[in-house]
């Protein structure tokens, strides 16, 4: 009995890995600075993230690009939200945008619409102001 409890839960524990780092909606703070304003701000909202299926292939030719598949973790759906950046002086607008992605899937990236290649960047520093 033990033996099975403890396949079971070898199997759930699996099984519920590949959920947890499947692509889907996570929470990001975005940093927004405007230097005529003095400061930056952080905001609040949710970008695609996580694993999809890919598969390569060492076979050249046309037979081997029938065996690639490249697909990264996309926005399907995206609306961009507006925000106003405290303490801006009267002649500069505080409005700006800023993406919230609402659904995500496994595609291959459409390079006219997206960035497509990791860039490791510095950590952001924190802000003090929070929407």
């Amino acid at each position: 009995m033990k033996m099975r409890m403890l396949f079971f839960c070898s199997l759930l524990f699996l099984m519920g890995g590949d959920v947890l780092l499947a692509c889907s909606l996570k929470n990001y703070t975005l940093y927004v600075e405007r230097h005529e304003c003095g400061h930056c701000m952080a905001v609040n909202t949710t970008m695609c993230s996580g694993m999809c299926f890919t598969q390569d292939t060492n076979v050249r030719g046309f037979v081997g690009k029938r065996f690639l598949i490249q697909r990264g973790c996309m926005h399907h759906s995206v609306v961009y939200h507006s925000a106003r950046m405290p303490g801006c002086p009267v002649h500069i607008d505080p409005l700006f945008f800023y993406p919230v992605a609402n659904r995500c899937r496994c595609t291959k990236c459409n390079t006219a619409k997206n960035e497509c290649v990791y860039k490791p960047s510095h950590i952001p520093s924190k802000c003090s102001e929070h929407l």
